[in-house]
């Protein structure tokens, strides 16, 4: 879950004022408040967490042209971590290309559960495999590796030696580089060999890779264009691993020494929304990925507890415990003195990441009873560890009271457009006494409150509205006029795949071949570009209405955040404390109530830049539904 990261500093309090004529008046004072500071293509690649000899356990591949394939738990599998592997036996009598192919991921244009994979001629794609014969022969051929339509038109296509004599596990590797681009993603990975020359051969096969490029050509990386959309929006931190991904149950929790090294050395598990998790992209990756997208991790660690309620008694705590400190020194410990910190290193990053923040658990308001002794071990033993860290608490703020006491605590809210307007001054009124907060998960997730926990059919949005992302925009008025304390905020979830999908809204929706941001992605992106370095207190917009704003400086703009919640245009007039030029801009993004952005009208809302005329004082009109920043030049 992205957004920004704002620093702390000193609040200074701003009178309220009421509306003047039909215009509201915004008087800014020039005092500053405060200061504001993998990509894999292919699906059940490696036959993870499956139950071998079963129809499921070959869900995503399919034979090609007779070939016999089935999962089979291999008596001499590629790794402990990987006990399963696909074997196929070609039949007498055959003759053509015979095989396998593997139809990717879920997409839109794919469904129902057809095969996706995009193939662009401009790219070069690397594919890998293991194979070996489970019993010798005199067999010398070749596989032919490819990339083809569903109907078997070869985009592209490669040859691999394969050798009757290989009965110990060899990966093999080769570019594949498209000849065409269809405009169809309804594509396959293939491994074939030459049916007549075959026959009768048995092949075991085991941890499968596709890779397209990657954004920044990391390896094991990320998909250029959602991570581009992701790095457009200047995110200044990521939670990882996120949220809920810690852990359903205990068997089936995040661990993070099982997320890195090795893919052959990775068991993969039964993550939290009914899928299987290959962590492939582990806790490296996620790293690798917070230094490429030039963002802070705020990492959380497993506390103890899991979201099926069981909570482990505070006797058989310690193990865990001691995970959790090595897995904050794999990230920032010395490979000298350390050996998970030497494990960092031995994997290409020897120099420590950059860590401020580390989360103890996961929505533990849910098991706050158990959370007094389990925050008192965890909390204690890492701040003993690490002291120039900071924890984050995640039980409700000071309920119950904790030991020691938690200098921070991430609240998560899913609520309605009038919730998270009518809440816009909700942090106005906390106490100022050292403790911070972390606004980890928010979204306007329906519009009808008694059906803000139904299923998503009944109750939740499929894709942010204008009506919600206002909404929201008026909430984060309220986390940046309280900066002092609100040290970061987070919408969330964050993507979907909208052809696989648990749970509605989320920031960015994408397919096989494209990227949907949606009016609250526009939302975010409004308010990181537009950071201010200082908070400037200002007559503060009227509690429960429905325009809100929040008025920062940087060393040459006065910018100016607006949102209006209601249906119809609000005029309102700004008083500023200092000189500006005479024209500047409104960048506004506005809709009816329920406009949203999807895949089939993806462009429905988005940011519109023009120039306006501006002064000391001057007078604005926000559309209905509108956030937008104005920004103004010191002059």
């Amino acid at each position: 879950m992205l957004s920004r990261l704002v620093s702390r500093g000193l609040l200074a309090s701003a009178a309220l004022a009421s509306c003047v004529a039909a215009s509201t008046v915004v008087t800014v004072s020039g005092t500053a408040s405060h200061t504001i500071p993998p990509l894999l293509l292919l699906q059940n690649r490696a036959f993870q967490q499956v139950t071998a000899d079963t129809t499921a356990a070959l869900y995503a591949w399919s034979a090609v042209n007779g070939g016999e394939i089935s999962v089979i738990a291999d008596p001499s599998p590629v790794s402990s971590a990987l006990p399963n592997s696909l074997q196929l036996t070609i039949p007498q009598g055959t003759s053509g290309q015979v095989g396998f192919g593997n139809e990717g991921y879920y997409g839109m244009s794919c469904l129902p559960r057809a095969s996706c994979i995009q193939v662009n001629s401009e790219w070069t794609y690397n594919a890998s495999f293991y194979y070996k014969f489970p019993a010798a022969s005199s067999f010398e051929g070749t596989f032919t590796v490819a990339l083809q339509s569903a109907e078997g038109q070869v985009y592209a296509s490669a040859t691999i030696p394969a050798s009757g004599s290989q009965t110990a596990w060899k990966q093999v590797a080769v570019p594949l580089k498209p000849t065409t681009s269809p405009t169809s993603t309804a594509n396959n990975f293939t491994v074939t060999l030459n049916g007549a020359e075959a026959a009768g051969q048995t092949i075991d096969f085991a941890m499968f890779s596709l890779f397209p490029p990657t954004f920044k050509n990391r390896a094991n990386g990320m998909r250029i264009d959602v991570a581009t959309t992701l790095y457009e929006m200047r995110p200044s931190f990521f939670r990882l691993p996120g949220g809920n991904n810690l852990g359903q149950t205990w068997a089936t929790r995040w661990q993070w020494n099982a997320t890195v090294g090795a893919l052959v050395d990775r068991p993969g598990r039964m993550g939290d929304w009914g899928y299987i998790n290959t962590d492939g992209l582990g806790l490296l990756e996620y790293m690798y990925w917070c230094e490429d997208m030039e963002m802070e991790p705020i990492m959380a660690v497993w506390a103890g507890y899991s979201l099926d309620g069981e909570s482990l008694p505070e006797d058989e705590l310690a193990p865990y415990i001691q995970q959790a400190i090595d897995q904050v020194n794999f990230v920032i410990g010395d490979p000298a003195t350390n050996e998970w910190a030497a494990l960092r290193a031995s994997l290409g990053h020897p120099e420590p990441f950059p860590l401020t923040y580390v989360e103890v658990g996961n929505e533990d308001f849910f098991a706050s009873e158990s959370y007094i002794y389990r925050w008192r071990d965890f909390a204690g033993n890492l701040t003993a560890a690490f002291p120039q860290l900071r924890f984050i608490a995640t039980s409700y703020p000071f309920d119950p009271i904790l030991d020691p006491v938690p200098q921070q605590y991430d609240n998560h809210v899913y609520q309605t457009p009038t919730w998270f307007a009518e809440n816009a001054f909700y942090y106005d009124s906390f106490e100022r006494n050292g403790t911070y907060y972390f606004e980890g998960e928010y979204a306007v997730i329906s519009t009808n409150e008694t059906n803000l926990y139904g299923t998503i059919a009944e109750g939740h949005l499929m894709y942010p509205t204008m009506e919600g992302s206002a909404g929201e925009a008026a909430f984060m008025t309220g986390l940046e006029r309280n900066s002092d304390i609100v040290f970061a905020a987070s919408y969330a979830p964050l993507l979907m795949n909208v052809g696989n999908y648990q749970w509605t809204p989320n920031l960015v929706a994408f397919d096989a071949s494209e990227v949907y941001p949606s009016t609250s992605y526009y939302v975010q992106q409004l308010f990181s570009l537009n950071r201010g370095t200082e908070y400037l207190p200002s007559t503060l917009p009227t509690y429960n209405g429905t325009l809100y704003w929040s008025v920062t400086r940087d060393a040459t703009n006065i910018l100016i955040k607006i949102s209006n919640t209601d249906s119809v245009a609000a005029p309102i007039t700004f008083n500023l404390p200092f000189p500006v030029a005479t024209y500047g801009t409104a960048t506004v993004l506005s809709g009816p109530a329920t406009a949203s952005n999807s895949p089939s009208a993806p462009n429905t809302v988005v940011p519109v830049k023009s120039t306006i005329t501006l002064g000391r004082s001057f007078n604005y009109t926000a559309p209905a539904y509108s956030v937008q920043v104005l920004t103004a030049t010191i002059v």
